[in-house]
């Protein structure tokens, strides 16, 4: 059975964050999940990344996700 994109998106998350958005409603979730998929799909520097170490190219485009929805 395939991972859904929440899922893989909690798991590419430091373990503080994972804990943080776990809170969120399941909707919100899914959102931050979505922006997740989107910016490992157009940043090509993450595509670059991603050759190298696919859980590295994850782990950056999660961090810069909750820092976008920080407002930071």
């Amino acid at each position: 059975m395939p991972i859904d994109t929440v899922e893989r998106f909690l798991n590419a998350l430091s373990p503080a964050h994972r804990e943080k958005v776990q809170e969120l409603p399941p909707a919100r979730q899914q959102e931050l999940a979505d922006a997740w998929e989107r910016e490992l799909e157009r940043d090509h520097d993450l595509d670059t990344l991603s050759e190298l170490s696919p859980a590295a190219a994850e782990a950056e485009a999660a961090k810069r996700v909750i820092e976008s929805a920080d407002g930071g």
